[in-house]
């Protein structure tokens, strides 16, 4: 059951840093793009969709911040998340649906990426980053339920 948790606190994890990451969004994206590209003139599709990712996030801030209460909400989905995994953790045999659910979820990731994505206009190079998130915590999730499945079936025969 140790690897279990360790597997489910790597998803914790990434679920708290993905979610107090969403609030710092404008300085994390310019940072990127200073690691990424530097000081070049816009080139290529996703590195103009950032910079214009960084224009429309800096407009609403300054006319419409009410907008980005729903970063807000993103980020509290993420918080909350990462504290229903850590509750797993505690009993991972009891708590197996939490891990089920996580599995699910992280297929339901490319469905909803690729529904959203062009109806929103989003480069379609996004998907792939959107994508990368399903089996960053689909790995650790799935050797969490070998584990636990594991320790079911040794529970059983005692």
């Amino acid at each position: 059951m140790k690897r279990a948790k360790v597997m489910l606190g790597i998803v914790v994890f990434g679920l708290l840093v993905s979610g107090i990451t969403v609030w710092p969004a404008v300085p994390e994206l310019k940072m990127a793009v200073s690691l990424v590209w530097g000081d070049a003139a816009p080139g290529g599709t996703l590195h103009a969709f950032v910079l214009k990712a960084i224009e429309g996030l800096e407009s609403m801030q300054a006319n419409y911040p009410f907008m980005l209460y729903a970063h807000d909400w993103l980020a509290f989905a993420h918080i909350v998340l990462a504290i229903l995994f850590a509750g797993a953790m505690r009993d991972p045999v009891r708590n197996v649906w939490i891990v089920q659910c996580g599995l699910i979820m992280c297929a339901l990731i490319p469905i909803l990426a690729g529904i959203c994505i062009p109806l929103r206009g989003i480069p379609l190079i996004w998907f792939w980053l959107d994508f990368a998130f399903a089996p960053a915590a689909a790995l650790p999730l799935w050797i969490a339920l070998k584990d636990i499945r594991r320790a079911e079936a040794e529970e059983r025969k005692v």
